[in-house]
Parts: C-alpha cells; structure tokens; sequence
C-alpha cells in the first residue's frame, strides 16, 4: 500500500507489503536520510517503520469499539546495521511483525528489520487498546504522486535549534502532515526525532574530542502524554555518559505547555 504524500507515512516513503492479524509487514527508504544535526548518515527513520508495523499488528487484535496508541518502542540494532544500510542505499529496509502473547494492558508486537535478506534489527511495540476517539481525522484523498522532500528534516518538519557539545535540540514545528490520526505528532515520528537529538548529543565531545564513529545499537521510547507541534515544541538530548567505546544519551520530547511528552534512552557503540 502506497500512502498519500500528505501522510506521516507517505511523507516518509514508507509502503505496507502485507498486513493481516497473524504478520504485518513494510519498508522504508533511507537513501540519503542525513541527521539534520551533525550531517551524518541515520538509521533515525527506522522508529517511523517499527512504530507503524508493530502498531498496526497491535492494532488488528482491537476490538470494534477500540483504538490504539502506542505506550513503548524498542530498537535493538546489530553492529553492522548502519554500514549494511549506508552499502546499498537503494535497497530500503523492511521490517516484519507479529502479535507477541496475548492481547492486554500493553499489547506486544515483535519486529524484525532486514535490509537485503539480512537481519539488521529487532524491535517491539507496546499499545494500549483504548474506546475509539470520537474526533478521528480522516487521512487525506490527494497529493499521491511525486515523491517525499529530500531532506529528512523536511520530511519531519524538524528544524535545528541546537548542536554541539553534549547536548541538541530539535524544534518540532507546527504540520499537519507528520500527524496522525487522532491529530497530534505521529508516534513513529517523534521517536525517529529522539533518535536524531540523542545521537547527536553523542557525536561531539568524547574522550578524544571528536565522538566519530559512534553507531546507534539501541532505543527506547516512552510515550506519556500526546505531542504536538508549535513554537515551543522541541526534542532535546543530553549525553549522560561518552566513553572510549560506548556512549549513553537521554532524550525527551517537550510541548508547547512545557509538559515532558515522550522520553527516550539511547546506547551507541564505536
């Protein structure tokens, strides 16, 4: 399935292959997907593919009168993950879900992520199973054809406000095309973002000065209050720990109303 350019999902290229109650499965592009903040290649877009395939495996075992919202998103990465992704840009990475245990509080979906037919990653969601809101929006008819910007900080509508040295921030700005259904920031969206700050905040400032060479192997999201953009919505990141091999940085998506919406723990390796 092939989403309108004025969707999260279509704003970021990504395409269902399959979906049912028993396996979901979608791709997305990377081919030059830079992080806005340091310019490095980012494998950030893969939270948009595992919020969207684990969500929607969550979301079949809904009831009628039900919705779902995603509570958790795990990433685990291999090593090689990045250098796999940034070989053969073309190629997009497909992730593959399934419904883990029983439906309740927390409904588990579990992911793999392959680029090529090989394993780059796991992954899983957790949903609540919540009564249908009654002010769904409906996703928008037109502007299928052409193709999503360049740039991934246009297809996030992110702009940077800070980076450098231990800490970045992102300004999540104001677009109703990076927000989904019940009208706020796609999940998939604002953990990707987190990605981004988090890295980031780890690029600089290691024991030699430089931080080069330090690959994302891990990310968890929280989601606590629903997020939407404006002018003092932000992601901001701090490193809490840079070492010769391994880095630690917490994240956390802020609101207009200075409220903490989501928060994020992210692990880097050299």
């Amino acid at each position: 399935m092939h989403y309108p350019l004025n969707t999260p999902l279509g704003r970021m290229g990504v395409q269902t292959l399959e979906e049912s109650p028993d396996r979901c499965v979608a791709s997305i592009p990377v081919a030059g997907l830079r992080n806005p903040l340091t310019s490095a290649p980012t494998v950030a877009p893969l939270a948009m593919l595992v919020d969207h395939i684990g969500g929607l495996v969550n979301h079949y075992r809904r009831a009628d009168d039900e919705w779902t919202v995603s509570s958790e998103l795990a990433i685990e990465l291999t090593p090689h993950a990045l250098d796999l992704i940034t070989a053969t840009p073309e190629v997009p990475v497909v992730a593959t879900a399934r419904p883990f245990g029983p439906k309740g509080t927390g409904s588990l979906g579990l992911c793999e992520l392959a680029h090529g037919g090989r394993l780059v990653g796991t992954a899983t969601v957790r949903s609540f199973h919540i009564h249908a809101p009654g002010h769904l929006v409906a996703w928008p008819v037109d502007s299928t054809g052409g193709t999503p910007p360049a740039t991934l900080e246009d297809r996030m509508s992110v702009q940077v406000a800070e980076a450098g040295g231990r800490s970045a921030v992102l300004r999540q700005l104001p677009d109703p095309v990076i927000n989904n259904s019940i009208g706020i920031v796609h999940g998939g969206v604002s953990a990707a973002a987190l990605e981004l700050v988090a890295s980031a905040a780890l690029s600089d400032g290691s024991g030699d000065g430089s931080g080069d060479g330090m690959r994302t192997a891990s990310l968890r999201v929280n989601y606590l209050r629903q997020f939407r953009g404006g002018a003092e919505s932000r992601y901001e990141a701090r490193a809490l720990r840079i070492g010769r091999r391994s880095g630690v940085a917490d994240a956390q998506a802020i609101g207009d109303d200075g409220q903490v919406a989501l928060v994020a723990r992210l692990t880097a390796y050299r």
